[in-house]
């Protein structure tokens, strides 16, 4: 009888401790602020992200306008991942001809306004691109300058919204709105899935708050047991009705790149 009652008592404060624990978090939970929410989401997608060391790929880029009618580029990509600032990037056009050698070296931040630079083989010079034009589109493409860097965490301030499915995955939906004054997006939408956090689509807001583009990231694929990739990313102009879809391929990671691969000089050998 004694040992009913103890096993008794023991079950119930069990129950109490594990009841009073999820109360717990529950009410941790609905403490947080939408900005709270939002920023936490925002870290944790980072998070996950981080260790990669670089990582190198090939890029189709196809454009396409509102007719229908297609052109495509292939491009070759590698990236940095820095520890105490924002990454760095390398795009390099190998074809078509008329492209073919143009590179774009990008230096992100995490507070202050990227860097990049543009190298045009015809010109046989490096050109800077300055804060202010960023939002101009990418080699005719629907994304800007802006689009080509890594989002880092501190580019945004952030607001969660609600949960909402999205192809059939439960999904974080967040606002985000640039701290940079000479970014071309008044916010982005952004569907962040729970389970793995990958960013799946982003509605782009023009400076007037109208919605610009929506950029679908697709076909992902798990590297290293921990670092998502997606192989397609389609970015849909609604005011103009074009597109451009950036296929992936090839990913290699951990390939021992450091900052000599991604300077000034390095655009002009990257053919």
């Amino acid at each position: 009888m004694n040992w009913s009652n103890n096993r008794f008592r023991r079950a119930t404060a069990i129950a109490g401790l594990v009841l009073t624990t999820a109360i717990t978090q529950i009410s941790t939970a609905y403490a947080q602020t939408a900005e709270e929410q939002g920023l936490a989401i925002a870290q944790e997608a980072d998070r996950r992200n981080t260790g990669w060391q670089d990582s190198t790929a090939n890029m189709t880029m196809i454009l396409r306008n509102k007719r229908g009618d297609e052109s495509s580029r292939d491009l070759s990509v590698k990236a940095l991942e820095m520890q105490d600032d924002g990454d760095k990037s390398l795009t390099v056009f190998n074809s078509p001809r008329d492209v073919k050698g143009t590179a774009l070296l990008s230096f992100s931040h995490k507070v202050e306004s990227d860097d990049q630079w543009l190298y045009l083989p015809k010109l046989g010079r490096v050109k800077r691109i300055a804060s202010r034009n960023k939002s101009g589109p990418f080699m005719g493409s629907e994304f800007a300058f802006e689009d080509m860097t890594p989002q880092e965490v501190e580019k945004y301030t952030y607001k969660f919204i609600k949960e909402e499915e999205l192809d059939g995955q439960k999904c974080f939906v967040v606002e985000r709105y640039p701290v940079d004054k000479y970014s071309g997006y008044t916010k982005q939408v952004a569907w962040v899935d729970q389970e793995e956090y990958r960013t799946l689509k982003v509605e782009f807001y023009d400076r007037k708050q109208s919605l610009l583009k929506t950029l679908t990231a697709s076909k992902w694929k798990e590297y290293l047991e921990q670092y998502w990739r997606p192989h397609n990313s389609t970015m849909v102009n609604h005011q103009t009705g074009k597109s451009t879809d950036l296929v992936m391929s090839d990913f290699t990671f951990k390939n021992g790149l450091d900052d000599s691969d991604f300077n000034k000089n390095s655009l002009k050998r990257a053919r």
